[in-house]
């Protein structure tokens, strides 16, 4: 299989604040080094990480540091990272929107590039003559654009707004055309950005499929942006996280969402500890999931386990307690919700009472891997209403089903045949209890 792509030593330096050094003395001393002293640009050596979150000392930092790696031909490439990690600066050199610093691409064939919103439309022309103009850009000639035209409008679905200016389209409308346009007109190289974020749910549905089509049937490369890991999984055959400019993982694509979400989410079983309401009169804390007496994070398939936690009133008047679990997968993606919000069994706390709050849910119908558990309190109290929400609080591994567990009043939990699948499904809380202590 022939490369595609090859980035060498690509790196994206700027100046906070200016363009270039926009000052006399930068450019005497840039110009002295380079022309007189035969030395190279002596602001490529200065420069901090682009943390975005920190405030440093230098004016200037990399976007992009040293990037190296190859694309080959037909891959569908993966590229994930937080907001500032250099995504986008990478998709403009590649496509040319800007240039890199130091190094080269080399890149094989046409590239169509759908970056944001609005990308490469004239806004006073129609979708129809932005259509022509994008396939002459891309050298087409005005035969094979027409060829294509009726297929463009149509999974587009502006047709009737195709004789409009796109300055009076809507974003999720301009988005829809351009990512027609650049999937349709027979690019070697594919780049998205995170746009299709701005259409819904059924063009979103449309455009993967597109890529997918176009990569697998069709042996282009595609370059797909996103933080939605779940599109990234479904899509990609390899994925590379970028951190602070530089590459900080290259490989298989669920092994790179995994250790992304693992170092960017920092679960931790205190984030679901010491939860406070209503002005730190109400306490939630030792929120667990379990099987049996075991608390370390790990369940099985197939067995019941239990959701447990403490709340505390410490105020002169009674409360209730609405709260709602959901777990979502490696990907990002929500795979259930549970919780009393949801089976209207109301929990009542009276004036300086502790409960444990303990629910036995009756199966653990989850894929093996690792899960991620978000939390979700509301307190009612008279006239007041106190909510918390704490995303990934809890890290949850999960492992093919083990030798029975039991409980202490020596109840087994149900377990199912070996072997057998479980998918994503909802679940069911068979059992509510709570306990004054």
């Amino acid at each position: 299989m022939s490369t595609a792509i090859k980035f060498e030593n690509i790196s994206k330096q700027y100046r906070l604040g200016l363009i270039s050094t926009q000052t006399l003395s930068h450019d005497l001393n840039r110009w002295w080094k380079m022309n007189i002293q035969g030395k190279e640009d002596p602001y490529l050596k200065i420069g901090e990480v682009n943390d975005r979150a920190h405030k440093g000392v230098s004016d200037y930092v990399w976007a992009l540091k040293d990037i190296n790696f190859e694309v080959q031909q037909g891959d569908v490439l993966g590229i994930i990272g937080k907001n500032g990690a250099g995504k986008s600066t990478l998709l403009k050199i590649l496509s040319k929107v800007t240039a890199p610093t130091t190094g080269t691409i080399k890149a094989a064939g046409r590239i169509a590039s759908l970056l944001e919103v609005g990308t490469g439309f004239h806004p006073e022309m129609t979708g129809r003559e932005n259509i022509f103009m994008n396939g002459a850009i891309m050298g087409m000639t005005k035969a094979e654009i027409t060829r294509k035209l009726d297929e463009i409008v149509d999974f587009s679905g502006v047709e009737r707004y195709l004789d409009t200016p796109v300055k009076r389209y809507s974003s999720g409308m301009t988005v829809r055309l351009g990512f027609a346009i650049a999937a349709h007109l027979e690019p070697e190289i594919l780049v998205v950005d995170e746009v299709l974020a701005v259409g819904d749910a059924e063009f979103q549905k449309k455009a993967i499929g597109k890529m997918q089509d176009v990569s697998r049937g069709e042996g282009r490369t595609v370059l797909f942006v996103s933080h939605n890991m779940g599109a990234i999984a479904n899509l990609c055959t390899r994925c590379i996280s970028l951190e602070n400019g530089s590459v900080f993982e290259d490989g298989s694509t669920s092994e790179v969402i995994s250790n992304y979400l693992d170092r960017n989410n920092k679960v931790s079983g205190q984030k679901a500890n010491n939860i406070k309401l209503l002005n730190g009169l109400i306490e939630i804390s030792d929120f667990v999931l379990k099987q049996g007496t075991e608390n370390n994070g790990v369940i099985y398939q197939g067995l019941a386990f239990e959701c447990q936690f403490e709340i505390s009133n410490t105020s002169n008047d009674s409360c209730l307690l609405e709260f709602n679990v959901e777990v979502k997968s490696g990907n990002g993606e929500s795979v259930t919700c549970f919780g009393n919000e949801f089976q209207n069994q109301t929990i009542s706390v009276l004036p300086s009472e502790k409960k444990i709050i303990n629910a036995i849910i009756n199966e653990a119908l989850f894929k093996k891997g690792n899960y991620y558990v978000s939390l979700y309190f509301k307190i009612i109290q008279q006239y007041l209403i106190s909510e918390k929400y704490i995303e990934d609080a809890i890290k949850l591994e999960v492992n093919e089903a083990s030798p029975l567990y039991f409980l202490d009043n020596n109840k087994s939990w149900k377990l199912f045949p070996a072997g057998q699948q479980h998918g994503y499904v909802s679940l069911k809380i068979d059992d509510f209890i709570q306990k004054q202590i």
